[in-house]
């Protein structure tokens, strides 16, 4: 089965700026996403997302929430409509005129999978943060003390174990860090310190 959306143009320019509330996110999110290791999954990106939107990007609230809704949607349909991954989520964002930069950010997630390349900084950092931060967070569920003392050694010799979280592919991993242009060690070491506080949320 391909997930290729055969387009890279969503939304409309004109309804740039415009995003949902945090509220009717957050209705969404929880009418669409029924899994709860999802749920953490999505809500762990939207976290990671609105950080490095703050801190690395020293973006406004408005920024920041366009990145945390970006990395909180961006996996509403897996739960329910699988084969329909990223279609069904943007045709619904168009469908409230949502700001084209936020669909896009989503249909660019996994290139590989869905044929769309990140371009801006925003895609970029989803595609980073997505398949390395449940890596991260399968990781910390085997450890005794979760992320507490978690380092960065740890995290790339699990890496190395094919066997481990075997669905979760080091080639995309790799490419997604090469796009952002930020070396690996550096992509851990922001989800570790940042995963971590999430967790506590």
């Amino acid at each position: 089965m391909s997930l290729k959306l055969k387009r890279n143009i969503f939304g409309d320019p004109a309804n740039k700026g415009n995003l949902l509330t945090r509220d009717a996110a957050m209705q969404l999110f929880q009418e669409w996403v029924l899994n709860p290791k999802l749920q953490v999954h999505m809500l762990q990106v939207a976290y990671l997302m609105k950080s490095w939107a703050l801190e690395k990007e020293k973006l406004d609230e408005k920024g920041q929430w366009m990145w945390e809704m970006s990395g909180l949607l961006h996996d509403a349909d897996w739960d329910q409509w699988p084969d329909l991954h990223c279609i069904k989520i943007i045709e619904h964002l168009e469908s409230l005129q949502i700001d084209p930069d936020v669909m896009h950010a989503i249909a660019s997630h996994g290139p590989n999978h869905f044929g769309v390349d990140p371009i801006n900084n925003m895609d970029k950092m989803l595609f980073a943060f997505d398949e390395l931060s449940g890596l991260i967070h399968a990781y910390s569920l085997m450890r005794p003390n979760g992320y507490d003392g978690m380092d960065i050694k740890g995290v790339k010799k699990r890496l190395k174990e094919k066997s481990f979280a075997a669905n979760v592919s080091r080639e995309e991993i790799q490419d997604a860090a090469n796009r952002a242009g930020i070396l690996l060690d550096d992509l851990i070491t922001f989800i570790i310190t940042h995963q971590a506080d999430v967790t506590t949320k």
